[in-house]
């Protein structure tokens, strides 16, 4: 993978003020009840310029470093992880097309701009059965004679579904049945043969609106067709920037469901009293002091593997074809590390964290997902184990660890 070491001009290190987070944070209960989208989270942020906090200030954008983009989706996600994770799938959009643009190609300079102009950008990677990721795909793309594409069959898990306005895929090529492509586009939300199939009514990060989508024949013009490709393992700087954006991304919203979840343990040991300590409270128990220390490390360590692992990549440290590895075992730091932290957090606070009313019940759902964001940890670790013994190379690594 290709890394180039870019800082912007200048820009402000937070875009989120505490006034909105709070507000955020208020609704965060609700939309989880009613398995609503965060709608009323969307207006406030795209007001205050998140969907551009990574785009170049000179492109219209807020300019954010790539360590200041994560640290603000982390604060994103301690008040709302739903809302931190759906917005993170247009981030990566952004954060693709802005790799490209600092290295110099401008074919997705037009994401920027629709970015900075307040549109939403949508994933639409996930296929049922599609286990090789951005190597192959089961909807199909149909070339047009003007270099535009046609696009049929469905796409699961995307995230955005009620209030995207432009969708990003991928699709199969196999015109020429002895040279299969893949081709990655965009396409309209006003396109015919879109169709939005109401599906999301999950366990956890039920605000994300994460519906199926029908394609048949959905058109996507030619100048929206950023990448063709061969089929298999791809070599691209734009698959690069996916990966570099959407997986440090995910990895921090978990970071923020965990540290959300501890500091909610915290105050509930100080708070809880305990007759066998004569009324003082269970911060005064070994046990709980025990199980304090182990989540304050692990949540120490995902933190800082994480910002280590972006801001490497922010630097331009060269780890070659090292890095997809890199960010997959920041990922499962992240996400493992996060499972455990809420774990324990929910025995610190003891019983009343089972309340249906309380915060952590909905944290412990949440962090549950940690483990479906491909690719899952058998998956991860084949790529980082396979990679450290010279198995794996890099374009294979990255066509698995890209899929999102």
């Amino acid at each position: 993978m290709s890394v180039v070491n870019f800082r912007p001009v200048s820009g402000p290190k937070r875009i989120l003020d505490d006034a909105l987070l709070q507000r955020i944070a208020s609704r965060a209960a609700g939309y989880d009840r009613e398995n609503r989208f965060f709608h009323e989270d969307l207006v406030e942020l795209r007001d205050a310029g998140f969907l551009s906090a990574g785009v170049p200030v000179a492109v219209g954008g807020v300019g954010f470093s790539g360590p200041e983009l994560i640290a603000e989706i982390r604060r994103l996600a301690y008040h709302a992880p739903s809302t931190a994770l759906a917005l993170n799938m247009h981030l990566y959009w952004t954060g693709a097309a802005a790799h490209l643009w600092h290295h110099g190609d401008k074919s997705g300079q037009w994401i920027l701009e629709e970015a900075a102009a307040g549109k939403l950008f949508a994933a639409g990677h996930g296929e049922p059965g599609n286990d090789l990721g951005l190597a192959h795909a089961f909807v199909k793309a149909v070339p047009q004679p003007d270099g535009s594409y046609r696009f049929s069959g469905r796409k699961v898990l995307t995230s955005l579904s009620p209030a995207w306005d432009w969708l990003g895929v991928h699709g199969i090529d196999e015109s020429d049945p002895t040279a299969p492509k893949i081709v990655h586009a965009f396409i309209a939300r006003d396109a015919a043969g879109v169709t939005v199939v109401p599906t999301w009514d999950a366990l956890g990060l039920r605000a994300t609106g994460s519906d199926d989508t029908v394609l048949d024949g959905a058109y996507a013009d030619a100048a929206r067709v950023i990448r063709v490709l061969p089929a298999g393992p791809p070599s691209d700087n734009f698959i690069d920037g996916i990966l570099a954006s959407a997986i440090p991304g995910i990895s921090a919203v978990y970071n923020g469901i965990a540290r959300r979840a501890f500091d909610l343990a915290l105050d509930a040991a100080r708070r809880r009293s305990s007759a066998a300590l004569g009324g003082q409270s269970y911060a005064h128990h070994p046990a709980t002091q025990l199980s304090v220390a182990e989540a304050a490390i692990a949540l120490d360590a995902l933190e800082a593997v994480l910002d280590r692992v972006v801001q490497e990549w922010w630097d331009g440290v060269d780890h070659g074809s090292r890095w997809p590895a890199k960010f997959l075992s920041a990922k499962q730091q992240a996400v493992e590390g996060a499972k455990r932290v809420v774990d324990l957090s929910l025995k610190i606070a003891g019983a009343s964290s089972l309340a249906r009313s309380g915060e952590l019940e909905r944290l412990y759902r949440d962090v549950r997902a940690g483990a479906f964001h491909p690719p899952n940890a058998d998956a991860a670790q084949d790529i980082i184990g396979k990679t450290y013994l010279g198995l794996f190379d890099s374009r294979s690594a990255t066509t698995y660890a890209a899929t999102s």
